[in-house]
C-alpha cells in the first residue's frame, strides 16, 4: 500500500459525501473497506494514467447497475495530470436528493470514494490535440470551465436541450467549448458543434409508467424537457458515458477505452 494512502484514508472519512453522480443516493457511512478498495482503485488508475502518457483523460466509474439499459458506465468527469503530479478530476455532481448540481475539482480518491456497483475505471485518451485544448481549459480561471454549466439538473436530461443539465452532459459540452473556444459560447452552440461531429445520444426506451415512477420518487428526475413526439414514443435521448466511449474514436477525437477492475 502506498505510504500516503493511511493519510487519505484519514481524510476521507471527514469527507461529506453528499454531491453525488452516477451512484446511488443512500446517504450511509463509508466502510473501512469500502474506503480501502476506493483508494486502492484510484491508487492503480493513478499508475495506470501515468504509464500512459497521457495528460488529458475521459474518466468513468461504475456507480449504478444500469445493466439493464445495455450501459456499463454510470458517470465521467475530465482528468487531467498536475505540474505537481497527482492527477485531478473536473466533474459535475448532483446535489443528492435535490434538482441543482455544481462542478467540483476533485482527486482521484475522492472521485471513487463512493462504494460503486463495480471497483472499475475506465478512460478514454483524447488526442494530442484535443488533451491540448482541454488542458488550456482546464487551467482557465474557474468562471471559464462553468461557463457552460446549468444548475437545474435532471438524469436523464434531454440531450440537445437546455433546461436542464446532467453530468455526463456538461462534459462533453465542455470538450465542445474547450475545442472551438473563440466560437463556442452557449449550449447550444456547443451541441451544435457536437451534432456536426457526428455525436449520438443513447436512447432509453422508458415507458409511461416508469417516468411517472422517476419524476414521483426523485427530485433529479425530469422529462418535460424532451420533446413530446419521442418523450410519449418511449424515446428518451440522454448523453451516457457509453454513447461518449463510442463516439470518441469514430470522431477521431479519442482512442478506445481502457478499463482497469480490481481483483
Amino acid at each position: 500500500m502506498n505510504r500516503a494512502l493511511p493519510l487519505l484514508l484519514g481524510l476521507a472519512v471527514l469527507l461529506p459525501m453528499q454531491a453525488q453522480a452516477g451512484r446511488s443516493c443512500e446517504q450511509v457511512k463509508p466502510t473501512p473497506e469500502v474506503i480501502v478498495k476506493g483508494m486502492q482503485l484510484a491508487e492503480r488508475t493513478s499508475q495506470a494514467l501515468d504509464a500512459s502518457g497521457a495528460r488529458v483523460v475521459i474518466l468513468a466509474r461504475a456507480g449504478q447497475d444500469l445493466s439493464k439499459y445495455g450501459l456499463r458506465y454510470s458517470h465521467l468527469g475530465i482528468a487531467y495530470k498536475t505540474d505537481a503530479g497527482p492527477w485531478r478530476v473536473v466533474h459535475k455532481l448532483n446535489q443528492c436528493g435535490t434538482a441543482v448540481a455544481a462542478v467540483y475539482r476533485q482527486g482521484l480518491g475522492e472521485f471513487f470514494l463512493d462504494d460503486p456497483w463495480r471497483y472499475e475505471a475506465a478512460w478514454a485518451v483524447p488526442t494530442p490535440q484535443v488533451q491540448a485544448q482541454l488542458l488550456a481549459a482546464l487551467n482557465e480561471p474557474p468562471a471559464r470551465i462553468v461557463r457552460l454549466h446549468t444548475a437545474p439538473y435532471s438524469i436523464v436530461s434531454y440531450a440537445w436541450g437546455q433546461k436542464y443539465q446532467q453530468s455526463n452532459q456538461w462534459a462533453v459540452e465542455t470538450l465542445a467549448a474547450a475545442m472551438e473556444p473563440a466560437t463556442i459560447g452557449s449550449r447550444a452552440q456547443a451541441q451544435a458543434w457536437l451534432q456536426f461531429k457526428g455525436y449520438q445520444p443513447t436512447v432509453l426506451k422508458l415507458g409511461p409508467l416508469t417516468r411517472l415512477g422517476g419524476r414521483v420518487g426523485s427530485a433529479n428526475v425530469a422529462f418535460d424537457d424532451h420533446p413530446n413526439d419521442k418523450r410519449f414514443s418511449d424515446r428518451i435521448e440522454t448523453v451516457t458515458v457509453d454513447s461518449v466511449f463510442a463516439w470518441l474514436p469514430r470522431a477521431g477525437l479519442g482512442a478506445a477505452p481502457v478499463t482497469l477492475k480490481l481483483q
